[in-house]
């Protein structure tokens, strides 16, 4: 089985990610943005990562683009954010990125980091506001990932961690 393992990162967890999984499956590791769909649709297994931004999977625009070439292909998607994982607002990123022709393609989450120091401009305001907006409501009302949020302030936090990884290697079929 060949495979390759696609991905798109904008601060290092997903690409912390896609080097794991390349030390796990052998598979080598490129960039969305540096990948070649005539190289990649000579792969049998085609992994893509991205991290999560406004509900939604950075670099997954590879895949809609090339869907109609990929056919035929075992392809996983695995997703990376800074919120722990909670099944409903999981479930909320699946229903938003994956529809259409990447319906039905099975997508698992990894938690990533948070950094405010090696953020841009533009997030470290959004981010800002966001945290604005939370420190509004009641704490004991927190959805899970507004609590991450508010801990996450001022601090640099890595929860990275290679067993978010197992999921996608048993679909795959490779041993832990």
């Amino acid at each position: 089985m060949s495979g390759i393992i696609l991905y798109k990162s904008k601060y290092g967890a997903t690409r912390k990610y896609a080097e794991w999984l390349s030390e796990r499956t052998g598979f080598s590791y490129i960039e969305t943005d540096k990948s070649d769909i005539g190289v990649i649709s000579g792969y049998d297994v085609i992994i893509l990562g991205g991290g999560i931004y406004a509900s939604g999977i950075a670099g997954l625009s590879f895949l809609k683009k090339n869907i109609e070439k990929l056919k035929g292909k075992k392809l996983i998607v695995f997703c990376c954010g800074a919120s722990p994982f909670d099944q409903e607002a999981y479930e909320a990123v699946v229903a938003h990125n994956m529809k259409g022709a990447l319906e039905g393609i099975p997508c698992f989450y990894c938690r990533g980091a948070w950094n405010e120091n090696e953020m841009t401009f533009k997030d470290r305001t959004l981010c800002r506001m966001l945290q604005k907006a939370v420190a509004k409501k009641n704490p004991e009302e927190y959805e899970p990932w507004e609590k991450a949020l508010m801990c996450a302030v001022g601090q640099k936090c890595d929860w990275t961690d290679r067993a978010y990884l197992d999921p996608i290697l048993d679909y795959i079929g490779i041993s832990r």
